[in-house]
């Protein structure tokens, strides 16, 4: 397995869902170089995608068909403007016109997206793209999204630890290996993934982007605590956070993101104002992502609540003297532990039902919160091994295909139970631990092979077809 940074754990795009639109989106980004890489970028006259498997099931209500549209375009997920998504993808639909990677006017009709329910044997996620060249000659790429955002080809090169390690000070395949190094080093496991990070790319550059993640995060949750209404899709699914929010606030003052997480600092700090604070953020990042908004996967946009949540209730509640230090520190080890799980399981839904999902994203946030608390590496992963032991076997089944019900709730879920597995592991003698994380990831892979299809985002099981879209 090749090396995973914080920043491939931690994505900044559009939603509502990592695998099913970020990755296609990047997907057509990937097949544009292609056919520029090969000179026949300016030969293609006609486009048609294929979508397969799990992308083809759930497709509509986790808009990849847009998403491929917004990247066949040359928009770019991270800066696009959000308001102007519905124009683009109107524009298209109106005028039967593909402006290809924004430099080429292409005839196109959305019908030339086909939804194919079969899946292609590589993977659960997969989208072909084949062009028609003047001379009539097709080219044709595959590509598969297998959660997260990452993208690979069937024929694609992973390097192997060897390889990928040659540049990092500290490689890890295993929690173990972290831990080995914590220890040797008596350094935590932030200072550890500091080190690989930096070993790559400067401190600026590191301090830069991880000031823009959790600038990202932390302007998602508010624009879901302040924007109201009904989420799209058909479901009609009310928005929640913003009248828990006012409920919270109270007198609060405060005129930006900025100074709002300092005005929660007076609010009342009962247990229950504090759960609801955490189910509020949670809340509101996944509102934000199911209505096409920008989040940040963490490792997931379905799951892309979780982490925001604890690291706000921390910063607003927990710590009022915390900074940018301590957001640093949570990132990095939250970005360290989904990469254990992304090495060594799955972070895919399509793959491994919502415990790959809600459940990576729980692990990454207790471990995290756990180090700012002041636990030692080994109650870190001890933390990152409970949260995970009680996702186990959680499946995946949207109704309706859409990333809201049971998805939106369940990162509340995942939030309470990280600052709950953090609490647990401080309490915890680490010599007296039966199961290692390395363990509970591995019996997540094997949970994952065993379970059904049709509780890997299919929208086949469970609520899926317990509740019918009409009824809603």
């Amino acid at each position: 397995m090749e090396r995973i940074s914080v920043f491939d754990m931690l994505k900044i795009g559009v939603g509502p869902s990592s695998s099913h639109t970020l990755g296609p989106w990047r997907a057509a980004e990937r097949w544009i170089k292609e056919l520029k890489d090969t000179n026949d970028f300016n030969l293609i006259t006609s486009i048609n995608i294929d979508l397969f498997g799990s992308l083809s099931l759930t497709g509509k209500g986790h808009a990849t068909d847009y998403a491929v549209l917004l990247g066949l375009s040359g928009a770019d997920p991270e800066y696009v403007p959000v308001n102007h998504i519905q124009s683009i993808i109107d524009d298209i639909k109106n005028t039967n016109t593909l402006d290809f990677d924004g430099q080429r006017a292409i005839v196109f009709s959305t019908d030339q997206i086909k939804f194919n329910k079969e899946f292609l044997p590589f993977h659960s996620n997969g989208i072909t793209f084949t062009g028609t060249k003047l001379d009539g000659s097709i080219v044709s790429s595959t590509f598969y999204s297998i959660g997260g955002g990452f993208v690979v080809k069937e024929d694609d090169n992973i390097l192997n630890e060897t390889d990928s390690s040659s540049n990092i000070p500290y490689p890890i395949q295993r929690a173990k290996e972290l831990l080995e190094y914590c220890q040797k080093e008596e350094k935590n496991i932030s200072d550890i993934v500091l080190l690989n990070e930096t070993a790559i790319r400067s401190t600026k550059e590191v301090d830069r982007e991880l000031r823009r993640i959790w600038d990202t995060m932390l302007e998602c949750m508010y624009i879901g605590c302040h924007t109201e209404g009904f989420l799209p899709g058909g479901l009609n699914v009310r928005r929640r956070a913003y009248d828990l929010h006012e409920k919270l606030k109270k007198n609060a003052q405060y005129t930006a993101p900025s100074d709002w997480i300092e005005s929660i600092r007076d609010t009342e700090v009962k247990f229950r104002e504090i759960l609801k604070w955490v189910d509020c953020f949670a809340l509101a990042v996944n509102e934000v992502n199911a209505s096409l908004g920008r989040v940040v996967t963490a490792p997931t946009n379905g799951s892309a609540g979780v982490i925001p949540a604890v690291l706000g209730y921390y910063l607003a509640i927990e710590n009022h003297e915390a900074n940018f230090n301590q957001i640093k520190q949570f990132l990095l080890v939250a970005g360290e532990i989904g990469s254990l799980f992304k090495k060594n399981a799955t972070i895919s839904a399509a793959m491994g039902g919502c415990q790959a999902e809600i459940g990576v994203s729980s692990a990454m946030a207790a471990a995290a919160l756990c180090e700012l608390l002041g636990g030692s590496p080994a109650q870190v992963l001890i933390a990152a091994e409970i949260a995970m032991e009680h996702h186990l076997g959680l499946t995946c089944d949207p109704i309706g295909g859409l990333v809201q019900i049971p998805c939106i709730e369940r990162n509340s879920m995942g939030a309470i139970k990280a600052i709950n597995a953090a609490e647990l592991a401080l309490d915890s003698n680490p010599e007296f631990v039966k199961v290692p994380l390395d363990k509970v990831i591995d019996t997540m892979w094997e949970t994952a092979k065993d379970m059904s299809l049709k509780y890997k985002e299919t929208s086949e099981g469970g609520l899926a077809i317990a509740v019918n879209i009409a009824d809603c």
